[in-house]
């Protein structure tokens, strides 16, 4: 058995990140979502105590905690703001992780202290990092289906293609773009190379209108001809698949911790709603059926939450953990569904008004079985790793 008792510096970090999410982050949650805007106030201030750069070593500016200091970040983020908690939370597994792991030194050197610090050289507030998987046609076929290309010309790159999906794009400073270099296909076709956003060519489409999670800028991109040095690839060309693949396997605990802090932002809307409403003469607390949901929330959050740290302590401890992440993903995304829909049902008719957070953290909740591989694709990575074991 793994102790998950949390180190002192993990409790105090855990205290630390919940005090500034409360004052900063969870008060603007409603306007965010019906306005739409990115929390940028909150985020300027995020640097200074390292939610910004939680896996950039401290070399390039950043906190380089492990990884269940980071999954107490993300759950903490997701408590008070799903819009806010989910850009940061692909801030930083998605935008920075790639580069940490697979930059060259002088990439390391010129985007991480930026990204990491939230300040640009000169000292003004910087952007977030974005990553560029999803296509028209190729969403969970990252292997077949990439049809953005890039061509060596002389000591360039050439890019052209199109993206969808991506999370920060029209609030970063650079796009890492899983592209294709060898047009005869296989698995050492595709490469990450990293792309300014500021790039001649890079045409970044408006936010796009979802259901849940608006404060969280998604989008379109598209690719013209877009140039950058050969040295922005990230490792060598036709190490992107195996790259993009794990940078999701990291990833996904970090949506599995988002949808924990969901679900426990909206236990804590229902039971307070439910200690005060009244039906038949007495608090619907003390009716069993609303127990009943209760309960089952506080276990299924607790039993998410474990998972979570679990996988977390595998990827620490440099074992291999893509069926853990696999099952902290799929089993927390669809345990916060459920937990929200509850929270709903508790309230009853108020649940369903706009007035109440329980109807933005259902709707934010609902991306967590989709995003960065939906609870099907975690279905197929488990078993076929436990058939192969077995």
């Amino acid at each position: 058995m793994v102790d998950f008792n949390l180190t002192n510096e993990q409790a105090l970090w855990k205290a630390t990140v919940h005090e500034f999410v409360a004052r900063e982050i969870k008060p603007k949650a409603k306007e965010v979502d019906e306005s739409g805007q990115f929390n940028w106030d909150a985020v300027h201030k995020m640097g200074t105590i390292g939610l910004l750069g939680l896996h950039v070593p401290e070399e390039y500016g950043g906190a380089g905690m492990d990884a269940i200091s980071a999954a107490i970040a993300i759950e903490e983020l997701g408590w008070g703001c799903g819009s806010t908690a989910l850009s940061i939370a692909a801030h930083n597994s998605l935008g920075c992780v790639p580069l940490v792991l697979y930059g060259n030194d002088f990439l390391k050197q010129t985007y991480l202290p930026i990204v990491a610090s939230g300040r640009t050289k000169e000292g003004k507030p910087s952007k977030l990092a974005a990553l560029a998987l999803t296509e028209p046609g190729a969403g969970s076929d990252l292997k077949g289906g990439i049809t953005t290309h890039a061509r060596q010309e002389k000591d360039e790159w050439v890019i052209s293609g199109s993206k969808m999906w991506c999370t920060n794009a029209s609030i970063s400073e650079y796009i890492l773009t899983l592209v294709r270099t060898d047009p005869d296909g296989g698995s050492r076709s595709l490469s990450l190379i990293l792309v300014p956003s500021a790039s001649t060519g890079l045409y970044i489409s408006p936010t796009e209108k979802k259901m849940g999670l608006k404060g969280c800028p998604t989008n379109a991109i598209s690719y013209d001809q877009v140039r950058v040095p050969l040295e922005y690839v990230l490792g060598h060309p036709g190490d992107g698949l195996k790259q993009a693949l794990q940078t999701l396997d990291g990833g996904r605990i970090g949506i599995a911790a988002l949808s924990v802090g969901l679900a426990q932002a909206a236990l804590e809307e229902a039971v307070q709603y439910a200690k005060q409403r009244k039906a038949f003469g007495k608090n619907i607390s003390e009716h069993e059926a609303i127990q009943w949901m209760i309960a089952e929330a506080a276990t299924e959050i607790q039993a998410a939450r474990l998972l979570v740290y679990y996988a977390a302590w595998m990827k620490d401890s440099r074992k291999p953990y893509s069926k853990e992440a696999a099952m902290a993903k799929m089993f927390a995304s669809e345990m916060a569904e459920r937990v929200c829909r509850n929270a709903i049902q508790i309230h009853g008719g108020y649940g369903y008004s706009r007035e109440y957070p329980v109807e933005r953290i259902y709707r934010d909740a609902r991306l967590m079985t989709i995003g960065e591989g939906t609870s099907e694709i975690q279905r197929l990575v488990i078993a076929r790793q436990v058939l192969a074991a077995l």
